[in-house]
């Protein structure tokens, strides 16, 4: 053999080999997950909603392997934590969307993550809702590139006080950055950008977006007009949001044609709980919605399409799946490394995607909603089978000839009952050592040159966590669980009003905002959760962090007061509150800014 020959023939066969241990790291597919929020199952028109016509989500329902029994938990922040680890919410102590409740815990690996050590490039545009310090952000679980709003979506406390949706400020890396247009098209506007980069590597890219969730701002009031008085003008602007979303939609897979990678891209649709807003006028037939643990509270639209993958295009797959699935199945698909550490709750369904009548072993699933401060075995839970919904310990509905969840069976199907309460019992096992764990923000930390903490991440019964609900100065006073990363000095401000806000501690923000924005009651000239701001009499702030306790006198000019402390490395606790002239808490402090000023030398 030539020599020549006999080095094409080694290659090829060197090639061949590769490709069948797993897919080569220049064929893998790229991946663009799209989670809308508070989107039902009914909230579509390919679903039979007769009231809203979304026709780039149908045409991509048409062209995809369709999931009709798919599930979440019933609420935000457990099913994002859920989708990112393949695991229980429950397991990676997400339980709740404020208080603490809403941090993935440190130490556990994301979808970002092992996209990342598989040689993918990663981005986030829209909603994260799984922590705003370090090291909870999504740069700091794994994703190169983000943009989003606060960490639970526009209003929040974590967001830019005066933001309304239209021309906003963002959070870009961790930096604040203002960027024009409605948030919906800034991020499928970003993530068209993103995709249109020419890279060897490629990439994950999380599209998370903030609607059709409330309150339902818009940047012109005519989106909402074609619905006309079929529907009330609050659905209108809900169904407004979801429009928008399906026109991007639309852009985005021309935008995927145009840059020649459809063919090898995996495209998901799916939403993060049960619908809201459209559920009075169609909820494809089942019962409860957002928070409840019936059907209509936690089964959602899922979709996957992937043309180089020999799908089953069109076809429907009925077998019960969920979020955790989500990822073994793209680690799977895509041949992702270094997973072997990692111990999934959830299964790939691969092979349903080609075989759609293709059974997975029978297997009892769990979603709930844990918004307690001690976790309850059965409470706002749902025990599902293939056949079966076990309900809060007490209600047992066979979904498939009882779809509306009237009917309860417990006592004519005791072997049923017994069966899933003994799965529970295991689920429980699994999921509840350290379940209320909290969250302890880095702060000092190279990576996060300032730390901000806000009210919503007090860990009390019942938080102010919108800037509306702080505006209305709630008679609340919690603390933070902070570590220090290093010793040193540290500047503390205490604050009644975020930075941008521009007011006295005394006094009241002032709006000079341009009407770019509007909700249903009207154009956006305040604050996008609420009207009312009240001034608090303040006379002095007390800050207590550690072994540290100190006091500032508050002047009525006084945005903020700052407190130069040395701390040690280590956890902490940080308070501040805010005093009467007889030396009585008001409230906390609902703003603090901690940064590090200068390190003691070792």
């Amino acid at each position: 053999m030539k020599p020549l020959v006999l080095v094409i023939a080694i290659l090829t066969v060197f090639s061949c080999s590769s490709k069948t241990s797993k897919i080569s790291k220049f064929e893998k597919p790229n991946v663009i997950i799209i989670l809308t929020d508070d989107q039902g199952y009914g909230d579509l028109s390919c679903h039979g909603n007769q009231y809203i016509k979304t026709p780039n989500m149908d045409l991509l329902h048409s062209e995809s392997v369709r999931f009709t029994d798919f599930h979440v938990d019933p609420t935000c922040a457990p099913t994002r934590s859920a989708l990112m680890t393949g695991k229980y919410s429950h397991h990676v102590g997400v339980w709740h969307t404020v208080c603490g409740g809403n941090h993935l815990r440190k130490g556990e690996r994301t979808m970002a993550d092992i996209f990342k050590s598989s040689g993918y490039r990663t981005a986030m545009f829209g909603k994260w809702h799984l922590g705003a310090n370090y090291p909870y952000r999504p740069m700091d679980r794994g994703f190169e590139e983000w943009l989003g709003n606060g960490d639970g979506g526009t209003g929040t406390t974590d967001d830019w006080f005066f933001n309304d949706r239209v021309n906003d400020y963002y959070w870009h890396n961790g930096d604040r950055e203002k960027h024009e247009g409605f948030a919906p098209d800034l991020f499928f506007n970003k993530a068209i950008d993103f995709l249109k980069e020419e890279h060897e590597k490629p990439f994950f890219l999380y599209l998370a977006t903030y609607l059709p969730h409330d309150p339902h701002s818009v940047p012109n009031t005519n989106m909402t007009e074609v619905y006309g008085d079929k529907v009330s003008k609050h659905v209108a602007y809900f169904y407004a949001g979801i429009n928008r979303i399906d026109q991007n939609i639309g852009k985005l897979r021309e935008a995927l044609k145009a840059s020649g990678k459809a063919d090898n891209t995996v495209l998901i649709f799916m939403s993060d709980n049960g619908g809201t807003a459209g559920v009075p006028l169609y909820n494809a037939g089942m019962r409860g919605r957002k928070g409840q643990p019936y059907e209509g509270g936690h089964r959602v639209p899922f979709f996957i399409h992937w043309p180089k993958g020999n799908l089953a295009h069109g076809k429907d797959i009925p077998d019960l799946t969920a979020h955790i699935d989500v990822l073994p199945t793209l680690v799977d698909l895509c041949s992702l490394e270094g997973t072997e550490k990692n111990v999934f709750d959830g299964r790939s369904f691969k092979k349903q995607l080609k075989e759609t009548s293709l059974q997975l072993p029978e297997r009892t699933l769990f979603v709930e909603n844990q918004r307690s401060f001690k976790a309850e075995e059965w409470l706002s839970t749902s025990g599902m089978t293939n056949r079966w919904r076990f309900v809060n310990n007490t209600e047992l509905y066979d979904i498939k000839t009882d779809p509306e969840q009237k009917h309860n069976l417990i006592d004519d199907f005791p072997e049923v009952v017994d069966n899933i309460r003994k799965e529970f019992k295991a689920y429980w096992k699994l999921v509840s050592p350290n379940d209320r764990e909290l969250p302890k923000v880095i702060v000092g930390h190279p990576n996060d040159k300032e730390t901000y903490l806000t009210p919503s991440d007090w860990y009390l019964p019942k938080v102010p966590w919108n800037h509306a609900q702080v505006a209305q100065g709630p008679l609340f006073s919690g603390s933070w669980e902070v570590t220090i990363a290093e010793a040193g000095t540290y500047r503390i401000e205490a604050r009644r009003w975020p930075r941008e806000a521009r007011a006295p501690i005394t006094g009241v923000p002032k709006f000079h905002k341009k009407i770019d924005a509007w909700k249903e009651d009207g154009e956006i000239d305040r604050l996008l959760y609420g009207h009312e701001m009240k001034m608090l009499p303040v006379k002095s702030i007390t800050l207590e962090i550690g072994e540290h306790k100190k006091t500032a006198l508050v002047n009525t000019k006084d945005t903020y007061v700052a407190f130069d402390i040395e701390l040690s490395k280590g956890d902490t606790r940080i308070k501040s509150d805010m005093l009467d002239k007889l030396g009585n808490v008001i409230a906390g402090t609902y703003y603090v800014y901690l940064t590090k000023l200068k390190f003691k030398p070792n």
